[in-house]
């Protein structure tokens, strides 16, 4: 299970490296296209379409390492003021709840996925790209956020530091 444990992070880590690449380059795409549009000069066509694509290679694929770093949103001051049975019992459900879910997600994105690359259809923008492409980082990146919770589901990781801190003295 480590070495399964270290593959999957090395996987998510190297996606959100990737991730991060994208960013510059969504940005130098737009600048591109703003400073163009100010000139008075046709901007490509193709911009908008590839950012939009960049936006959602880059929530996929950051999701996974998000969900390891405990980087996610959660509630955590309710959870630590409860009772440990409490505090087991509802960190017990969100990562069940979580796990099911990004399974799901992944299943229902690799039908996607599978059902655009038989039909060879290819998204008409201002690019020609398939359609598969935008189905294929939804499937890894809910795949790998299903693992990710499924490490904490079976008590590999835990989400919840049940520490509150500084916020303790407080309340």
């Amino acid at each position: 299970m480590d070495a399964f444990d270290k593959g999957v992070e090395r996987v998510t880590t190297a996606l959100a490296y990737l991730a991060c690449a994208v960013i510059p380059c969504m940005f130098t795409l737009i600048v591109i296209d703003v400073s163009m549009r100010t000139a008075g000069i046709n901007p490509p066509l193709f911009t908008s379409s590839l950012v939009e694509y960049a936006l959602l290679y880059m929530a996929m694929f950051s999701a996974p390492w998000l969900v390891r770093e405990k980087g996610h949103v959660a509630i955590e001051a309710v959870i630590a003021m409860s009772p440990p049975i409490v505090q087991r019992g509802l960190g017990f459900l969100v990562y069940l709840t979580c796990t099911v879910a990004s399974f799901l997600f992944a299943w229902f994105a690799w039908q996607l996925f599978m059902e655009a690359a038989e039909s060879g259809q290819l998204d008409v923008r201002g690019v020609d790209l398939p359609y598969w492409a935008q189905f294929l980082p939804m499937f890894i990146g809910f795949l790998l956020v299903g693992l990710e919770f499924l490490f904490f589901l079976l008590g590999r990781r835990h989400y919840y530091s049940y520490d509150l801190g500084e916020v303790k003295d407080t309340v």
